[in-house]
């Protein structure tokens, strides 16, 4: 499988990154660890975690995603086979936030749960405005000095501040960002399109947008007010549903009866030809889930149809 290189950290990921957010939350170990088999054997490489997945869930306290790929990796021996990516920075027991200190005690937890001596993307998961940059990219310089973190990036950094991270990272003092994790999906477009996806082009940074179904929307289960009851998610597909998204819906499906693709794999193809998309991201607590998703990756969408999702 065709390898795309992420900005300048002299990283290459496949073009599909699966999530980690669901590892011993919705996905238990043995889920967890199916899905990862099937993926890597799928021939994608690159694994999307946090520190602080999946503290929202009752009794976690975060690192339970960590805890689980750190395990799959011991016992399959497949450390080598992927591109390791976590964040830092989300409310943790031990502290949250971007500063030079917290940065490296969580770093040196994260390694801990991973069971590994580097994490290849290393993001600062949310801004700080409580902490200079300069000081959180010197912490992350240290680190990959020290060898722990190959390459760092951005995530959740609107246009502003990523002039400001990027103005301020020389990459010998202080860390230069690589790469923006933002939220991007062809129904939510506005946070990403325009001044922040100009900024990634220009500095040639790695783009791996999350939320790239729209926790599920785009995959078209929720066309009505009664589909909202087939999942906890339902007030979040209600908001979802204002505005344009039925059009868009029926747009997908004229595209995918066309490909004889799914709504799922026309969302992510979309994303995968965006020519500022590294990869998107997108989860998976079972093998037949990720079956239907990593064939987006041989989905090749024509000029017309890329022109009619983005205008429907």
């Amino acid at each position: 499988m065709h390898k795309r290189k992420l900005g300048t950290s002299g990283l290459e990921i496949a073009p599909l990154v699966l999530g980690g957010n669901v590892f011993g939350w919705t996905a238990d170990r043995e889920a967890s660890f199916a899905v990862l088999d099937a993926f890597v054997e799928a021939g994608f490489n690159a694994v999307d975690t946090a520190d602080v997945y999946s503290r929202w869930a009752p009794g976690h306290q975060g690192g339970e995603s960590e805890t689980v790929l750190g395990a799959w990796m011991k016992e399959r021996s497949a450390r080598d086979k992927i591109v390791l990516i976590t964040k830092v920075g989300s409310e943790m027991p031990a502290g949250k936030g971007l500063k030079a200190a917290y940065i490296e005690s969580a770093c040196e937890a994260s390694l801990k749960r991973l069971g590994t001596d580097h994490v290849d993307l290393y993001f600062s998961h949310f801004p700080d405005k409580d902490t200079p940059i300069e000081e959180t990219l010197e912490a992350h310089q240290r680190l990959i000095a020290a060898g722990k973190v190959r390459a760092v990036g951005a995530s959740n950094y609107d246009a502003n501040g990523l002039t400001a991270a990027l103005a301020a990272g020389d990459g010998k003092v202080r860390a230069r960002y690589s790469a923006l994790q933002p939220h991007y999906n062809l129904l939510v477009r506005n946070e990403y399109e325009g001044a922040l996806e100009n900024m990634c082009v220009s500095e040639n940074l790695g783009v791996i947008p999350y939320f790239a179904l729209a926790s599920g929307f785009l995959t078209g289960k929720y066309r009505s007010e009664a589909d909202l009851k087939k999942s906890a998610r339902g007030g979040r597909m209600k908001d979802l549903m204002q505005g344009r998204p039925q059009a868009l819906l029926a747009a997908m499906d004229v595209v995918a009866a066309k490909h004889g693709a799914t709504l799922a794999q026309v969302a992510l193809a979309w994303l995968m030809a965006r020519p500022s998309v590294t990869a998107p991201i997108a989860s998976a607590t079972s093998v037949a889930q990720l079956k239907e998703l990593t064939p987006a990756a041989s989905l090749t969408l024509t000029a017309d149809d890329i022109k009619l999702l983005a205008t429907s």
